[in-house]
């Protein structure tokens, strides 16, 4: 008979964690105490929804949008929670204030869950609401805002939306890990997958725009609804600027005088590189690129999109 292992009373993980706070079961954790059973079926099937919204300079912007988006994923998922959206903003906002960040990265999350019996019917699964909060992190780093990222589109088709709904935030990312894999071995920082059509699709959590003759354009099918998308239209639409979301070609992407990429994570990010080629044949930033990059962080300032986060010992 084999000797069976002993059981300890408590599993200590070592590995290194950014600093910060989840919520999770009634309560808030300091981030590296904040786990998930093995069982649940947002780890086992990548079963889960979530959303990510940022806070600057102290204020959640379109804490809102990313609400009415997160709570619209559980319904097409069949998943609820205990908590209606005020609440939710109740928790995110406790969970910055206890963090002290003033730029941060909230992402919120509702998982599967797990079911007593480990059944295979998703109806028989506790739903699962959990949130965290970490320092602001952005899809390009430093270098890269300054100098724009350099893209390769490969050939890796995103999972189609007859099978996933991509405006549903998900955790399905296994077709984005390969289009990243793809363009390192270019030599470059990041992706862009192509829809069931061949056209232009979206990167590894990132919209991506065209601009042509001074008309700004983004692919409309297989993507997800971008809140920092949607920011560009309404920038576009206050600045008198054509913008349409369409079928993007991949010889149009290459030909266009301008690229940029959006996403929570790092706002309106510029590209000056795809498929080691200079975009617009130059080496630096478009202007409108630069103007877009500038008037995103002009209007965190606005009271229309901003939620204020109040900190212990702030007037606020």
């Amino acid at each position: 008979m084999h000797k069976l292992p002993k059981l300890t009373s408590r599993h200590v993980d070592r590995r290194n964690y950014p600093p910060g706070v989840a919520y999770m079961d009634g309560q808030y954790l300091p981030i590296q105490e904040a786990k998930l059973s093995i069982l649940d079926y947002g780890f086992l099937h990548s079963d889960a929804t979530y959303d990510v919204v940022h806070v600057w300079k102290g204020a959640f912007f379109r804490l809102g949008d990313h609400l009415d988006r997160f709570f619209r994923g559980m319904t097409e998922l069949h998943m609820s929670i205990p908590y209606d959206k005020a609440e939710v903003a109740d928790i995110l906002h406790n969970c910055v204030a206890l963090s002290g960040f003033k730029n941060a990265y909230v992402e919120f999350i509702c998982t599967r869950g797990t079911s007593p019996n480990f059944s295979r019917d998703p109806r028989d699964a506790e739903n699962r609401f959990v949130a965290f909060v970490i320092p602001f992190g952005s899809v390009a780093n430093k270098e890269q805002m300054e100098r724009g990222l350099h893209i390769a589109v490969t050939d890796v088709l995103r999972i189609p939306p007859s099978s996933v709904d991509p405006t549903v935030k998900n955790y399905h990312w296994l077709d984005m890990v390969k289009a990243l894999y793809a363009a390192y071995e270019l030599g470059a920082d990041t992706a862009v997958l192509l829809d069931a059509n061949g056209n232009v699709s979206e990167g590894p959590g990132f919209n991506i725009f065209a601009v042509k003759d001074g008309v700004v354009s983004t692919p409309d099918l297989g993507v997800l609804l971008g809140i920092t998308r949607q920011t560009i239209f309404d920038l576009c639409a206050e600045m008198g600027i054509e913008c349409h979301a369409q079928d993007i070609a991949v010889e149009d992407l290459k030909s266009a005088d301008e690229v940029f990429v959006t996403s929570t994570a790092g706002g309106v990010m510029p590209v000056s590189q795809m498929d080691r080629q200079p975009i617009g044949g130059a080496r630096e930033v478009g202007l409108l690129t630069k103007r877009m990059m500038a008037l995103y962080w002009q209007i965190h300032e606005d009271d229309k999109y901003r939620n204020a986060i109040s900190y212990p010992g702030s007037a606020e």
